[in-house]
């Protein structure tokens, strides 16, 4: 086995991954599947990175997902003009906001700090 360097080396593993997936479950499939499974998510996360989204797209992402109006954030921001200045990008989130939006609606820290 070697490194991923090339998209037919990918698609190469990618398709020993899957036959090994319908092979019975040897020690020796198992090693190779985990080595091999370790190579692709690696060239994965180099070839096709995701980014986080910025916080106004995770906050809007999630109100979606809830079916949240403005209004059932508001107590979240500070209130109904903090909803649309935030929204809007007018203003950026403080500590408190942050917190509040992780505590009650679950959104992860990491997309509402933004990169």
């Amino acid at each position: 086995m070697k490194p991923i360097r090339t998209e037919e080396d990918y698609k190469n593993y990618l398709k020993r991954i899957d036959a090994l997936m319908d092979m019975p479950e040897t020690q020796e499939n198992i090693d190779e599947l985990e080595i091999l499974s370790i190579l692709v998510e690696k060239y994965e996360e180099e070839q096709f990175p995701v980014n986080a989204p910025n916080p106004v797209e995770a906050i809007k992402f999630r109100m979606e997902q809830m079916g949240l109006t403005n209004s059932d954030i508001a107590p979240s921001l500070g209130g109904h003009n903090r909803v649309s200045e935030v929204l809007n990008g007018k203003r950026g989130l403080s500590i408190n906001m942050i917190r509040n939006l992780h505590k009650d609606f679950n959104i992860p820290y990491e997309s509402l700090i933004g990169a």
